[in-house]
């Protein structure tokens, strides 16, 4: 079994999913297009973008009052309403 998220980069980068089967060019073409994009734009800084992949890897995993008590422990700011909607639903 393949888990994490190098797996998926790993299998990305040979061009095959984690089934064995070929990723369709025209797939991959426009995925390495916005990963491109997106290594070019600038940063605002680290922490912001851990909260990012926090909440939007949290919440697949976590319920919404124990994530954002989690992020008020570890000194993030809480789970915004735009955030709740999206990821819970509510």
């Amino acid at each position: 079994m393949q888990t994490g998220a190098d797996a998926v980069d790993k299998a990305i980068a040979l061009g095959i999913d984690l089934d064995g089967s070929p990723i369709p060019e025209a797939k991959l073409n426009l995925y390495n297009q916005v990963m491109g994009l997106e290594g070019q734009r600038q940063r605002s800084g680290v922490t912001n973008t851990m909260r990012s992949r926090i909440v939007r890897i949290g919440a697949k995993h976590i319920a919404q009052v124990e994530l954002n008590q989690m992020l008020i422990d570890s000194d993030f700011t809480p789970l915004k309403e735009k955030e709740i909607a999206f990821y819970y639903g509510k």
